[in-house]
């Protein structure tokens, strides 16, 4: 390693140093862990979002651990040695990156039932959904190698989940050639990227903000930034919307990243195994900001 790339690594590493100890001071006394670590944002790679003293949740795999060095993620719970590992490389030239796979028909891709891989905050209470929060969550997706297929299913990719295995409030899918948001009980879908097809292999961005009401006051708001653009474009917008509407009663949700096929099928003409890539994942409480 030359001097110029160990000093630039020492430099980073002493930013988050710091940043876990402002991270521990701050919720000293609450009855929370310190469940994340900010670390300064890099101009490089990273988009301007809302001042740091608003992110709830950072995870950049920077570590190059699963649990991005943040105690309490939650990762997959396949059998399979490479459902999930940290890869080198990541958006925008940051050295890491987590990728999750699943192979269809094949019980070690299997987790809680179900053909996926996927991490979780849902053991990080700072960043976990209640009622009334205001947040915005951004997320980097590379599909790794990934065929567009014509059948009628959509894979997973990010989830805004209730608890209690409710099902999700929102999710971020890829359906034949598009990448669609959609709220399953709200009966909600639109297009967020009409034709992936030229950004496989190439990292995409995503913001969504949620006003979390158990009433009609919420809303979603939808952003992409795909390869070439300078900022992100909203998309859609749902204004006046229930957004906290489980089936089941629960008090809290949480976020999923990685890859849930529920409903593909080799039968289908479905491809049998599916990589997709995150970097990035970050929430952010848009009140503070």
């Amino acid at each position: 390693m030359s001097k110029a790339h160990k000093k630039k690594a020492h430099r980073k590493n002493a930013y988050k140093k710091i940043a876990l100890a402002v991270c521990v001071a701050a919720v000293a006394g609450t009855g929370y862990a310190a469940t994340a670590i900010a670390t300064p944002a890099e101009t490089k790679h990273r988009p301007a979002s809302p001042k740091a003293s608003s992110v709830l949740l950072d995870v950049d795999y920077e570590s190059g651990t699963l649990d991005s060095g943040i105690p309490g993620l939650t990762t997959t719970h396949a059998k399979a040695d490479d459902a999930s590992k940290v890869e080198n490389g990541g958006d925008g030239g940051s050295s890491h990156s987590v990728s999750h796979k699943v192979t269809l028909n094949d019980p070690d891709y299997v987790s809680d039932g179900a053909p996926r891989s996927e991490s979780a905050n849902n053991e990080l209470q700072e960043s976990l959904i209640q009622v009334g929060d205001v947040h915005r969550y951004e997320f980097s997706v590379m599909l790794k190698d990934w065929e567009a297929s014509d059948g009628p299913a959509g894979d997973i990719l990010f989830q805004g989940k209730h608890a209690g295995g409710n099902k999700p409030s929102f999710y971020l899918m890829a359906k034949r050639d598009e990448i669609a948001f959609r709220s399953p009980l709200l009966n909600l879908q639109a297009p967020v990227v009409a034709d992936f097809r030229d950004y496989v292999n190439k990292w995409m961005r995503f913001r969504i903000d949620v006003k979390w009401t158990d009433d009609n006051t919420g809303y979603y708001k939808v952003s992409s930034q795909l390869p070439g653009e300078s900022g992100y474009t909203l998309k859609k917008t749902y204004s006046n919307v229930k957004t906290f509407h489980p089936e089941n009663p629960t008090t809290f949700g949480y976020i999923k990243w990685g890859l849930y096929r529920p409903a593909s099928s080799t039968d289908a003409g479905d491809p049998a195994t599916r990589i997709v890539r995150h970097d990035d994942i970050r929430v952010f409480d848009l009140a503070k900001s």
